[in-house]
C-alpha cells in the first residue's frame, strides 16, 4: 500500500464516522426557513447566517458576519502552514420559498428521509454545501494542510445584489489559490463532474400598449387590436417553427459529447407524452450552451375576473439563457432590437431590463484540477468525473472569476438529477453526499501538491 492510498483510506473512514454528526448539522440548518426573498421573514435568514458561524467557530475559523446593504453573509478563515495554498471554498445558505405545502409529501422544513434521499427546503442546495465544507475540516481535525477561506452568502437565491460590494470590501480575506464553488451538480447519481461551462442570463419586461383605454370588444374587435393579443403574437415571434430562437446575433456553443438522450430528457424534465423537445442540434448544446428564451409570467386579467374587453396594455417577463461567452448587455440589446422591430399592427413596445448575469467557460486544465480530479474519482470509488456544462445561470461565478483572475475556480456540487432544487420535494441522496465529503476532504489534502 503506498503512502497517498493510506491516506486516502484513512480519510475515508474519518469521513465515514463523521456523517453522522454532519447529517444533524444539515438537518438543523434545514429546519430554519432562510429564505431571502423580501416578502419572507428576514429574521430567518441572520438565524441561518448565525447557525452557520457558530459551526465555522467550531472548527476554529475566525470569522465574522457581514452585511453590505443585502442579506448576511458569512466569512471565515483559517491561515495558512508556512508556505502552503490558500483554498476558498463557498456555499449559500439562503433558500428559495417553499411553494404550497400540498405540494409537499413532507414538511418542507423538517427534514426527512426516504428512499436513501433527506428530504427538505435546502437540504440540497444549498445548505447541504455548507456541511461539505464543514465536513472536510473536520476530516482534518480542523488543521487541513492549507490555508482555507469560508464564504456563505445569504442572497444567492435573490440575485446576489450585494456581492460585488462584499468582494469589493472584503476581497482581500478570500484572495486564494483555487476556489471551490459549491452550488452546482454532479452529472448522475454515482458519476461526479466538474461545471466548465454556465450560461449567462438576461431578464427582461416586455409592455405592449394598443389603446388608450379599454373599449368593447363587441363594438371593435375585429378592426382594433386589443393589447393580449399583441403581446402573444409578438412572444410567439421569438421561435422559429423548429424551437430554436430566432433572434439574430446570439452566439452559441458546442457541448460536451456525454451520453443523454430523449429519453433521459424526458424523464428528468417531466416532460409530458406527446409534447416534443424544441430546438436543433445536440440536446446538451441545447440546454447548455444555445440562447433559450422563456416567457416566466404574464400581466393579463385573470380569467375568472375578466369582461368582455379589449385589454389596453399587457406585459410579460421574459427571461433568455445564453451562450457562456456571450456578452449580457450585447445580448440584451439584440433581444430588445428584435422585440421593437418585430411590433405586430404597429403596437407600442417598450422592453426594459429586469435582471443580468454573465455565464462562465473554464479552462479546467492544470495541477488543481488534476488533484481535483484525482479526488473525484478516489472518492467515487473509481469513477473519474466528468466535464459537464449547466443551462442555468450562476452570476457569481463569474463575479469570483473577474475578482480572482489567477485562481483556479472549481464549480462543483451536491445535487444529482433527481434532487429538485427549487422544487417541491427537494433531496439529497445522502450516499453521494458522503462522497461529496470525502472528495473535498482530499483535494485539501492534495493541494500543496499543485502550487
Amino acid at each position: 500500500m503506498t503512502d497517498d492510498t493510506a491516506a486516502t483510506d484513512t480519510l475515508r473512514t474519518k469521513v465515514s464516522e463523521l456523517m453522522d454528526g454532519v447529517r444533524a448539522d444539515l438537518e438543523a440548518l434545514t429546519r430554519i426557513p432562510s429564505v431571502s426573498l423580501d416578502s419572507f421573514d428576514q429574521t430567518q435568514v441572520d438565524r441561518s447566517a448565525d447557525a452557520v458561524a457558530d459551526l465555522l467557530r467550531a472548527e476554529g475559523l475566525d470569522v465574522e458576519i457581514v452585511r453590505e446593504g443585502g442579506r448576511p453573509a458569512v466569512i471565515g478563515r483559517l491561515a495558512a502552514p508556512a508556505g502552503a495554498p490558500t483554498i476558498t471554498l463557498y456555499a449559500h445558505h439562503d433558500v428559495q420559498p417553499p411553494g404550497e405545502d400540498a405540494d409537499w409529501d413532507t414538511p418542507p422544513f423538517e427534514p426527512t428521509e426516504r428512499g436513501g434521499r433527506l428530504y427538505g427546503r435546502g437540504a440540497a442546495d444549498d445548505k447541504a454545501g455548507v456541511m461539505a465544507h464543514v465536513a472536510a475540516l473536520r476530516a482534518h481535525d480542523g488543521k487541513p494542510p492549507v490555508g482555507v477561506n469560508i464564504f456563505v452568502e445569504g442572497e444567492e437565491e435573490v440575485g446576489s445584489d450585494s456581492l460585488a460590494t462584499i468582494l469589493d470590501k472584503h476581497g482581500d480575506k478570500l484572495a486564494a489559490d483555487a476556489i471551490v464553488l459549491a452550488d452546482s451538480t454532479n452529472w448522475k447519481v454515482g458519476v461526479p463532474a466538474l461545471t466548465t461551462t454556465l450560461r449567462g442570463m438576461i431578464r427582461v419586461v416586455v409592455s405592449v400598449r394598443t389603446l388608450d383605454h379599454g373599449v368593447h370588444s363587441g363594438m371593435f374587435g375585429g378592426a382594433v387590436p386589443d393589447a393580449i393579443s399583441s403581446l402573444i403574437r409578438l412572444l410567439a415571434t421569438l421561435h422559429d417553427d423548429a424551437g430554436d430562437v430566432a433572434v439574430q446575433g446570439l452566439k452559441s456553443g458546442a457541448a460536451a459529447d456525454l451520453d443523454f438522450d430523449e429519453a433521459r430528457l424526458r424523464e428528468e424534465s417531466g416532460l409530458l407524452d406527446g409534447v416534443q423537445p424544441i430546438g436543433t442540434g445536440s440536446l446538451l448544446s441545447r440546454l447548455w450552451t444555445k440562447p433559450a428564451i422563456t416567457t416566466i409570467g404574464i400581466d393579463a386579467p385573470a380569467v375568472d375576473a375578466a369582461s368582455n374587453t379589449l385589454v389596453p396594455s399587457a406585459r410579460a417577463k421574459v427571461s433568455m439563457r445564453i451562450a457562456p461567452d456571450e456578452d449580457p448587455r450585447a445580448a440584451y440589446d439584440a433581444l430588445r432590437k428584435y422585440l421593437t422591430e418585430h411590433a405586430p399592427w404597429g403596437a407600442q413596445v417598450e422592453v426594459s431590463l429586469d435582471d443580468e448575469g454573465a455565464g462562465f467557460d473554464a479552462d479546467a486544465q492544470g495541477p488543481v484540477y488534476d488533484v481535483a480530479r484525482s479526488s473525484f474519482t478516489d472518492a467515487w470509488d473509481g469513477t473519474d468525473p466528468v466535464d459537464i456544462g449547466v443551462g442555468g445561470s450562476i452570476p457569481f461565478v463569474a463575479a469570483f472569476a473577474e475578482k480572482f483572475p489567477d485562481a483556479a475556480i472549481l464549480v462543483t456540487g451536491v445535487e444529482d438529477p433527481d434532487s429538485r432544487a427549487h422544487g417541491a420535494n427537494e433531496s439529497l441522496h445522502l450516499g453521494e453526499f458522503e462522497k461529496v465529503c470525502l472528495a473535498e476532504a482530499l483535494l485539501l489534502a492534495r493541494l500543496p501538491q499543485a502550487k
